[in-house]
């Protein structure tokens, strides 16, 4: 459900009328623009906004304090947590990125955009991209964090996108021109693939898909595919019966989850029953044929389990559910949803969700192709959930030590996956009339990304400096 009326802010981005090519606010008694006016009104956008302008960069005087704004961001989540997670960001500069989502929404606020707001992911960092397991248990990549999602400018997600693979890239050791190849190829992968989905029926564009199959077919280096092989088959063996002796043990008549604190952690038993009471409800956000199946199940424990770097400090649950044999099992995983850090940025109805988890759920299905059944939401304690499979075949493509040809190959995939979900929302034509066919954003964004990979480590070492000082609380090693 969405309200009305939408905040305002200052330096938001203006929302253009992009005619939206599909999505939920939409009417079949309304009659669309065509298609290459919408494409032209894209291509007018350039006078606004002018291609070249997507590479500017530079550190404005009065941009906010790295740790103030950490510390803004960390209000609400749990306080013993908040050093873990900080710890997390330290480790490196590309850790760091991975934990500020927050930084770059308020950064990209101030800077050139078309006004084309299609759904974003809000995180489209490098590695926020994996396997999972399609409803008929096909693996397939695609993006898979939403935490942010959100209506929003595209160039948002590819800026952060390009300037997370430049990080990425030092971070693995390879120079300035590896680290422009690979940018290159994922912004030219990405105009590519909205040129070919923008000509395509809107029914036919949400049928596409990236498959084992397919995916070999994209992957040009022998180090991509090597690399691809070693995550699938990591990823096929993610599954609820095998993660039951990892992590659950034999407790009287009872299964339960294993403690490994402070990373699983136990509850109390009011929680519990409050979280247990949680998912009945969330029951009730799923499709009935779902409904029934998850309900054939009895839920038998439930746990705290911290995750990721962004979402560290949030409350994170595990719940394990038993069905009719002690080998026929579900793990299902809670994640707190709180509004989206790009919404503070963006005007219109759309930027109001009266439930977060819902807001992660419906643009986590708008994104991808195909998305995991038990996707749903609810609300324990006046704090709203996001509900997921917890093990479902989810896997990565491994970054550490990738080599620079793997890293463009693997960039360019990232690039075409990203311009899929785009295209499946709204503002494709006129995105693709903006992008035009050269390669004039590729090389802006390029620009941009070196320079937005000089200010992430500075900003990294801020908060390296702020931790020695005692300014803030870090826990390393966690």
């Amino acid at each position: 459900m969405q309200d009305a009326a939408e905040g305002s802010s200052e330096n938001a981005t203006p929302t253009v009328f992009a005619a939206a090519e599909s999505g939920p606010y939409t009417s079949v008694l309304d009659r669309p623009i065509p298609r290459e006016q919408r494409r032209a009104l894209g291509k007018a956008l350039r006078k606004e906004a002018p291609r070249s302008s997507l590479g500017e960069w530079s550190e404005p005087a009065e941009r906010r304090d790295i740790v103030d704004q950490l510390a803004e961001n960390h209000e609400g989540r749990i306080d013993w947590l908040v050093p873990v997670r900080v710890g997390r960001m330290m480790a490196s500069p590309y850790g760091f990125l991975r934990g500020t989502a927050t930084v770059m929404a308020e950064d990209f606020a101030h800077l050139p955009a078309t006004g084309i707001n299609p759904v974003i992911g809000g995180d489209a960092h490098f590695g926020n991209f994996g396997f999972y397991a399609s409803p008929e248990q096909q693996l397939v990549l695609d993006i898979n964090d939403f935490d942010e999602a959100h209506p929003g400018p595209w160039e948002w997600d590819l800026r952060r996108l390009a300037a997370s693979i430049w990080v990425a890239g030092r971070e693995n050791g390879a120079d300035e021109d590896d680290c422009e190849r690979a940018v290159a190829a994922c912004c030219a992968a990405y105009r590519a693939q909205l040129w070919q989905l923008f000509e395509q029926p809107l029914l036919d564009r949400s049928f596409q898909r990236l498959g084992r199959e397919e995916l070999d077919e994209l992957a040009t280096t022998k180090a991509l595919r090597h690399r691809i092989k070693k995550a699938s088959k990591r990823a096929r063996s993610r599954t609820s019966d095998r993660a039951l002796p990892r992590f659950t043990e034999e407790h009287g008549a009872r299964r339960r989850i294993v403690e490994e604190p402070p990373l699983i952690t136990r509850l109390g038993d009011q929680e519990r029953e409050r979280l247990g009471q949680g998912i009945d409800r969330y029951l009730m956000t799923l499709a009935p044929h779902w409904r029934r199946v998850v309900g054939g199940y009895t839920l038998v424990d439930l746990a705290h389990k911290v995750v990721g770097v962004g979402s560290v400090g949030l409350r994170a649950y595990v719940a394990l559910l038993e069905g009719s044999s002690p080998d026929d099992v579900i793990f299902l995983q809670l994640k707190q949803a709180r509004r989206s850090v790009i919404a503070p940025f963006v005007h219109g109805e759309s930027a109001w969700h009266e439930h977060q988890g819902e807001r992660a759920v419906e643009y986590q299905q708008a994104l991808q192709t195909v998305s995991d059944p038990l996707l749903g939401w609810t609300t324990v304690d006046g704090r709203q959930f996001y509900v997921r499979q917890f093990r479902n075949m989810k896997g990565a493509i491994k970054l550490h030590k990738i080599k620079p040809a793997a890293m463009a190959d693997y960039a360019g995939i990232c690039g075409l996956l990203l311009a899929k979900g785009h295209a499946r929302t709204s503002g494709a034509s006129m995105i693709v009339g903006y992008l035009g066919r050269s390669d004039k954003v590729d090389v802006a964004l390029c620009r941009f990304a070196r320079q937005y990979a000089d200010q992430t480590e500075r900003d990294h070492q801020r908060l390296v400096k702020a931790v020695a000082a005692g300014q803030v609380a870090a826990e390393h090693g966690i």
